[in-house]
C-alpha cells in the first residue's frame, strides 16, 4: 500500500527546491519550484480562463526535453512578469538550456491565478523583487500549507484558499508529491456534510483535529469571469519521457476534479505541471496490450490525482482569516 512520503511535501521528491514571496498588503504572492538539474515536464490544461507562459514548448513534440523551474503567481496576468527575474536569477548560475560555451537559455513555464481586488490595490503591485526573493528563499526544506506564496490571495469557493501539499510512496519505490495553489470558483466542502470532498483519502492523519470538524459554509460569492484559477505542480523522481510527464499531468486533474466541484469551469484557468527528476527508472512489466511501462505510468498518474486532492484539502484546512475572507478554520460548525 502506499505510504506517505517523509514531510507530506513536494520536496520529498529529492532535486526540487521550493521558494516564495508572500505579500499581505498586495494579498498576492509567488512560488517558484526551481529544479537545478532540469527535470523532463509536462502540462495539462482544463480550465476555460488561463493565464500560462511556455505551456507549448511542454508539447511531447516540440524540442525542449527539461526545464529548469516552474512559477506559480497570483496578480493574474501581471503575474507572468515574475517568470523574468526568475529567468535572470537562473541564467546567473548556468542553469538553462545550452546555447554556447558561456549562454544558456533557462526554461520556465508557468501558470497565474486571479486574485485581483483583494489587496490595498486592484492590481498588486508586482516587481522583480518578487521572483528574486523567492528564489533566493528557495530550499529544499518541507513547503508549508496556507496563505503564503501563490495562494496569499487564493479564495476557494465562499471561502479562503491557500497553498497546499502531499506526498506518497508507491510499492515500487517511486515517489510522487503535489504543490497546489488553491484558487477555485468551486467548493472544496460537500455542504451537506461540512466536511471536504475527498477527507476519505486522508493519509495517517496528516488533516488533524481540522479534517474532523463539520462546518457550516458561508454564502458563495456571485461567480465572475476569469475570477478564479486552481494551479499546481506534480513530481516524481521516476525517469519520464514528455509524453509519460504530460499523461502524469492530465490524470492529476481527477484530484483536482474529484476534490473541488465544479472544477475547469469557464471562470477558472486550472492548469498541472508534473516535474520528473530521473531518478528512478520505471518498472516495464508486461501487461496486456505490452506498451512499454504503461502500468508504471498509470500507477503514478492515479498517485498524482490522489496527492493532488489531498494537496488542495491541505490548502484550505491551514489557511487562515485574510482580507475579509473567512477560512476553514473560523467557520462555526454544524449543530
Amino acid at each position: 500500500m502506499p505510504r506517505i512520503t517523509a514531510t507530506n511535501s513536494l520536496t520529498d521528491v529529492s532535486g526540487l527546491l521550493v521558494g516564495h514571496y508572500t505579500d499581505f498588503q498586495a494579498m498576492s504572492g509567488v512560488t517558484v519550484i526551481i529544479c537545478p538539474e532540469g527535470a523532463a515536464a509536462g502540462v495539462d490544461v482544463r480550465g476555460s480562463a488561463p493565464g500560462t507562459r511556455e505551456t507549448d514548448l511542454l508539447d511531447p513534440v516540440n524540442l525542449i526535453e527539461k526545464v529548469q523551474a516552474v512559477v506559480l503567481s497570483g496578480g493574474s496576468v501581471y503575474g507572468l512578469a515574475n517568470c523574468d527575474p526568475v529567468v535572470g536569477w537562473l541564467a546567473e548560475r548556468g542553469y538553462g538550456f545550452p546555447l554556447d560555451e558561456n549562454h544558456v537559455a533557462p526554461i520556465v513555464p508557468a501558470a497565474v491565478l486571479y486574485d485581483l481586488g483583494r489587496g490595498e490595490r486592484f492590481i498588486p503591485a508586482i516587481n522583480r523583487s518578487w521572483g528574486l526573493e523567492a528564489c533566493q528563499q528557495a530550499s529544499s526544506d518541507p513547503v508549508p500549507s496556507g496563505c503564503l506564496g501563490a495562494g496569499t490571495g487564493a479564495l476557494a469557493g465562499s471561502i479562503k484558499g491557500g497553498l497546499g501539499s502531499a506526498g506518497q510512496v508507491l510499492d515500487s519505490g517511486l515517489t510522487v508529491t503535489a504543490l497546489i495553489a488553491v484558487n477555485s470558483n468551486g467548493s472544496v466542502i460537500n455542504p451537506e456534510t461540512g466536511l471536504p470532498w475527498e477527507i476519505g483519502l486522508e493519509e495517517d492523519g496528516e488533516f488533524g483535529s481540522q479534517g474532523r470538524r463539520r462546518v457550516c459554509l458561508p454564502e458563495a460569492p456571485e461567480s465572475s469571469p476569469g475570477r478564479n484559477t486552481t494551479i499546481g505542480v506534480v513530481a516524481t523522481n521516476a525517469v519520464l519521457s514528455k509524453a509519460q510527464a504530460t499523461k502524469v499531468a492530465q490524470m492529476a486533474q481527477d484530484g483536482l476534479a474529484r476534490s473541488i466541484r465544479p472544477a475547469h469551469t469557464m471562470f477558472d484557468g486550472d492548469a498541472i505541471f508534473c516535474l520528473a527528476t530521473g531518478e528512478k527508472p520505471l518498472a516495464d512489466e508486461e501487461g496486456f496490450f505490452q506498451v512499454k511501462e504503461a502500468q508504471a505510468v498509470n500507477e503514478l498518474g492515479q498517485a498524482a490525482a490522489d496527492c493532488t486532492s489531498r494537496a488542495i484539502i491541505q490548502g484550505v484546512l491551514s489557511a487562515q482569516s485574510l482580507a475579509g475572507i473567512a477560512a476553514f478554520c473560523d467557520l462555526a460548525e454544524k449543530g
